[in-house]
C-alpha cells in the first residue's frame, strides 16, 4: 500500500508533496473531502505507537478549544481526529507498514531515502 493523507489547502502539504514527488503509484486521500476512517486511523496508530503521535497540536482549533488545558487520553485523541480533519498531522505517507509524518526535516529526509530505495 502506498498512500498519502494530505489537505489540499495546506501549503506545507503541497510543498512537501511537490518536493517528494511520489508519482502515480501513490493513492492520495484529501482528508477534508474524504475524512480518515476509524480503520485507517487505527492502522496508523498501530504503526506509529499512539493516537497522540498523529495529533496536530499546532492546529488553530486546538488553541481555540483550549485543549492544551485538558488532560487528554488516547481515546480523546482518536475521537478528536475522527471528528475533525485538522487534528491529523499531515502530510502522512504510508509505504507498506511504514509511515512518515512529514512535520519535520528528519522525517522528510527519511522518506526521501525510502523513496530512492523503492524507485
Amino acid at each position: 500500500m502506498k498512500l498519502v493523507y494530505f489537505l489540499d489547502t495546506c501549503s506545507s502539504c503541497r510543498r512537501i508533496i511537490k518536493d517528494i514527488n511520489p508519482g502515480m503509484e501513490f493513492k492520495f486521500q484529501n482528508i477534508k473531502l474524504q475524512p480518515i476512517n476509524e480503520d485507517q486511523l487505527d492502522y496508523l496508530a498501530s504503526i506509529n505507537g499512539s493516537y497522540e503521535s498523529l495529533f496536530n497540536k499546532q492546529a488553530r482549533k486546538y488553541r481555540k478549544l483550549e485543549l492544551f488545558k485538558k488532560d487528554l487520553n488516547e481515546n480523546d485523541y482518536k475521537q478528536l481526529i475522527l471528528n475533525e480533519y485538522t487534528f491529523l498531522k499531515r502530510p502522512i505517507f504510508v509505504i507498506g507498514t511504514s509511515i512518515y509524518i512529514c512535520k519535520n526535516k528528519s522525517n522528510i529526509g527519511n522518506l526521501k531515502d525510502r523513496m530512492k530505495s523503492i524507485t
